[in-house]
């Protein structure tokens, strides 16, 4: 979790992997008209939201159901987002990739092809709400050694097999 250009995408992919996990981008769910808002630089509201999130919860919970692990790249800016995914979704855990002001405009300003505008960071970071319960990952690092710190909290130090 963390705002736009926090490296949700490019971590998760790599965990994913490492892990062995299925990885799901929270933005490939965004109904159309959340998208349309955004590429217009409006921000979305918690209406707009919320369907959006419990679509995601059903996605995770149909997958724990069955046993099997997923990887979500996710937004969740506030605690009651977080909440909505989790919700009787015990092993659901949320790492935070933090990242510097500076750092996340560098990479939005770089960014091409993506719907979300570099105009609306300042309101995501106004809408963020610091996870107490999360485990957190200053994501200005290399992406190997971000991944392995993440592997490494997830799985007690063991390899998932």
């Amino acid at each position: 979790m963390g705002v736009s250009g926090s490296g949700k995408t490019a971590v998760g992919t790599r965990l994913a992997e490492k892990l062995k996990f299925e990885f799901l981008d929270a933005d490939n769910f965004h109904p159309p008209a959340n998208i349309e808002k955004m590429k217009h630089g409006i921000p979305l509201t918690d209406e707009d939201r919320f369907p959006w999130l419990q679509n995601l919860h059903g996605e995770l919970s149909t997958r724990l159901n069955q046993s099997k692990s997923a990887i979500l790249a996710c937004s969740a800016l506030k605690e009651t987002y977080r909440a909505i995914l989790a919700e009787g979704l015990q092993q659901v855990r949320f790492v935070y990739l933090h990242v510097d002001k500076e750092t996340l405009a560098e990479r939005l300003q770089k960014r091409a092809g993506h719907f979300f505008p570099k105009e609306l960071l300042e309101s995501q970071l106004a809408t963020l709400e610091t996870p107490h319960d999360a485990l957190v990952v200053e994501e200005n690092r290399p992406l190997d050694e971000v991944v392995d710190t993440i592997v490494k909290a997830v799985t007690g130090g063991e390899q998932h097999r």
